[in-house]
């Protein structure tokens, strides 16, 4: 796959050193990057010694970290020359997802990180002065989610887009709490099926959010961005409870 301008920026941001035990914490960074299209199917992982640097684990680690994403079904390791690991993950059909998803206090309560997290993001990136890669990779992923057809391609195109705007805000943290909120999101919405309307109103609500950030106009991405997650928080506890 071929990735919009500035797309090869969000590996570098989503995946680094994390605190905790290194292979559960290698295996969640990278399995949360495959499952939010940070990495998509096709694409080969960074070198081994350049991503154990990057993720600040042994290469030992590294590798059990990739042997159990094989497990898993996530990646598959070509050997010899030219070979690599290479990912392997289609997103889930909408509505396929099992009965552990988040209910009641939980549910809530990631909605409500999310509806905390994002809109701040919105703010902060529309008050940096951006870079025209910057500009471009934005207006770029808007236009992949819009334009994307297939439920499952639009999900990871939607996070891209999200986690790009988390990106070009600037913010370590920032990024870091919007990948974990992403990441809650996606498993809420692979519990509900596609409905054709919202995906509609999502799309002119992504335009308000780009478009503010790109006018530079803080208080209006800010709002747009609330009302996208209201309208998504509002489906959720519907159709899920």
């Amino acid at each position: 796959m071929t990735h919009p301008a500035g797309a090869t920026h969000l590996p570098s941001v989503i995946l680094r050193h994390t605190p905790g035990n290194p292979f559960e914490t290698t295996v969640e960074q990278l399995a949360t990057a495959i499952r939010l299209g940070v990495l998509v199917d096709g694409d080969q992982l960074p070198p081994e010694r350049e991503l154990a640097e990057q993720l600040g684990v042994a290469r030992n680690t590294l590798r059990d970290a990739i042997a159990a994403l094989r497990d898993a079904g996530l990646v598959t390791t070509r050997r010899g020359r030219g070979g690599g690991t290479v990912v392997t993950y289609a997103a889930p059909a909408p509505g396929s997802a099992g009965t552990g998803v988040r209910r009641g206090a939980t549910l809530l309560d990631a909605l409500d990180f999310r509806r905390v997290v994002e809109p701040g993001a919105a703010w902060l990136a529309a008050t940096r002065e951006l870079s025209g890669d910057q500009r471009s990779w934005l207006a770029t992923s808007l236009r992949e989610t819009s334009a994307a057809t297939d439920p499952g391609v639009h999900r990871l195109a939607d996070s891209r887009l999200h986690l790009a705007i988390a990106t070009v805000s600037g913010s370590p943290m920032l990024i870091e709490a919007v990948t974990r909120a992403q990441a809650a999101l996606g498993e809420l919405l692979d519990a509900i099926p596609v409905l054709r309307k919202n995906i509609q109103h999502s799309h002119d609500q992504h335009e308000a959010i780009v478009g503010a950030i790109l006018s530079g106009a803080a208080e209006d991405a800010r709002t747009a961005m609330e009302e996208h997650c209201d309208a998504t928080s509002a489906l959720l506890r519907g159709l899920i409870g």
